[in-house]
């Protein structure tokens, strides 16, 4: 009776063994997860370049990084979220601010002007616009869908401070906000 026991569990024990051990030493091809989401902004070539250089200007700011160190890290990550701008899905012949570029890659200094000149032109137009962002989409929006900061709709006529979408008064003069 003993032996049917100690067989029985042998049986049990190789079953088991040969179930483990059988996905290690098998030929047949692993077939990953696909996933569904969308990558998180922080986690692409974008978002860390960005972060990394967000992070060091606090650094600098705070006096943990000496200047040299500074202006190599900026220049390094500088590069990098240059290149994932670059190779984010923008028409040909189209930059990021909507303003025409040649297919060859252009001039920083030059896109960067480009993208100023195109919040200078929305603010003026009365588009409410983000501090950080820029123009927003959303004609109503009272904050940033990108960052959640308190959009901007113009300037004060009195004193020229900036001034909050739907704001009747000017913050900082108190004066009426123009109609």
């Amino acid at each position: 009776m003993i032996w049917v026991e100690a067989l029985a569990a042998l049986l049990v024990g190789v079953a088991l063994t040969a179930l483990v051990i059988s996905p290690l030493v098998s030929s047949r091809p692993v077939v990953a997860e696909v996933d569904d989401e969308p990558e998180e902004f922080d986690q692409t070539p974008k978002g860390i370049a960005l972060a990394a250089l967000k992070e060091i200007e606090f650094d600098r700011a705070t006096g943990k990084l000496s200047e040299d160190d500074y202006l190599f890290l900026k220049t390094k990550y500088s590069e990098q979220a240059l290149a994932a701008i670059r190779a984010e899905e923008v028409p040909a012949g189209v930059g990021a601010a909507g303003v025409a570029v040649d297919a060859a890659p252009a001039d920083v200094e030059s896109l960067i002007a480009a993208r100023a000149r195109a919040i200078r032109t929305a603010a003026a137009s009365g588009v409410p616009t983000c501090p950080t962002c820029g123009p927003r989409p959303e004609a109503d929006a009272i904050y940033c869908s990108d960052c959640s900061a308190r959009l901007v709709a113009g300037t004060c006529g009195q004193c020229n401070a900036p001034m909050e979408a739907g704001s009747r008064f000017c913050e900082r003069c108190g004066s009426r906000a123009a109609a």
